[in-house]
């Protein structure tokens, strides 16, 4: 794009098109940067109508940095079970921690400081100091990104090292300084509801005249789609005990108890939250879950004899893994006692915010709700 009043228009166009049809989120009432920052967080590869509800409970119960940095762990993770990818909010802890300690439980201004807490990067830094502080920092995320490679029809991988560097600086270039907060959200709001991956909706596009990419009939093939890596497929099996209240066994996360009926592989996946005894099945799911019986549960069970009823299997995927879902339901009139486990009804874990489970837990959950007497023949 040409400098000068070219620009200027786009400018123009964009900033008066985001501040009469901006979609009203709750993180865009207030400039608090705590506020923001969460939001930045959840929103990190995952839609906006899920994370709104996740947002609301979650600054019910963590209104301040003050409050997320004293809070247990346990409760950051549970008012998070749902949203995945719990590395942000461990992340998020750990930052709030930092700023307490570091900055007085104020999000720092300057970017350098931003940048060295957990789980921020360039992006988020400009995201939360030109929103909440007017910072002249321009965001570049994939829906900023888009954007830009339409406007000016820039071929190929967007994530190659050199081509991000050169959207960088398109973006730095557009950036309208003096309504930087403004200007970064109406880029982001223009790529997520308007210049979208396919179909994008040109008609309605406010600086549609400045698309190189529309102009050469290009528009549905930039940006390129990038290689994926290979899908790893997975098989899991998880034992699901039930006695006679509808109550459940869970086993703990990682550094609470120790437990050993859960493969140290499979704790990654389970993302390291509260769930069901879990193995990585090699040939035989039920013959390998027999084995944690007899190993883990047997003198909690007192050797008895405890009758598996194999479950409708399900799917789930963690980035690029493609898991089978294997569910084993055990009836028995009462719970094992042991360390490292907690009882819990097996509806509530279909409630989001009761316990830190993943999303993978809850889908063997409700395999369990939903199974009939038995399926096929009990093991």
């Amino acid at each position: 794009m040409r400098k000068g009043r070219e620009i200027i228009d786009f400018r123009t166009r964009l900033l008066s098109w985001y501040r009469q049809f901006q979609r009203d989120l709750p993180w865009r009432r207030s400039k608090d940067p705590y506020r923001i920052w969460l939001s930045e967080i959840m929103l990190q590869q995952t839609r906006v109508a899920a994370v709104i509800p996740y947002f609301e409970r979650f600054l019910e119960r963590f209104p301040t940095v003050k409050a997320l940095a004293d809070g247990p762990e346990e409760d950051v993770l549970r008012l998070w079970s749902g949203l995945g990818y719990y590395s942000r909010a461990r992340n998020l802890q750990a930052a709030a921690k930092q700023i307490v300690e570091r900055h007085g439980g104020m999000f720092p201004h300057d970017a350098d400081e931003a940048l060295d807490l957990p789980g921020i990067g360039p992006y988020t830094v400009a995201a939360i100091l030109s929103i909440a502080y007017g910072a002249k920092l321009a965001v570049l995320d994939g829906n900023v990104a888009r954007v830009i490679a339409r406007i000016e029809a820039i071929r190929g991988d967007l994530r190659e090292g050199s081509r991000w560097q050169a959207l960088q600086a398109s973006a730095d270039a557009l950036l309208a300084r003096e309504s930087a907060g403004d200007w970064n959200q109406a880029m982001m709001e223009l790529g997520a509801s308007i210049c979208t991956p396919q179909a994008p909706q040109c008609l309605l596009c406010p600086v549609a005249k400045f698309c190189k990419a529309r102009q050469l009939g290009l528009q549905e093939v930039i940006p390129e789609k990038r290689k994926k890596r290979a899908t790893e497929e997975v098989t899991l099996a998880a034992l699901v005990f039930l006695d006679a209240r509808g109550q459940t066994l869970l086993l703990a996360p990682p550094n609470s108890s120790g437990n050993h009926s859960t493969h140290e592989s499979v704790l990654p996946l389970v993302s390291k939250m509260w769930h069901f005894p879990t193995i990585s099945v090699r040939k035989d799911a039920a013959e390998e879950l027999r084995g944690v019986l007899a190993s883990t549960f047997g003198q909690a069970l007192g050797n008895g004899i405890v009758r598996l009823e194999p479950m409708r299997k399900a799917r789930h995927a963690v980035t690029f893994r493609a898991i089978t879902l294997l569910p084993f339901r055990a009836v028995i009139d009462k719970l094992p006692q042991m360390d490292g486990a907690r009882a819990i009804l097996l509806s509530k874990l279909m409630t989001p915010g009761t316990l830190a489970v993943s999303n993978l837990t809850r889908k063997i959950a409700h395999a369990a709700l939903n199974a009939p007497a038995a399926v096929g023949s009990a093991c």
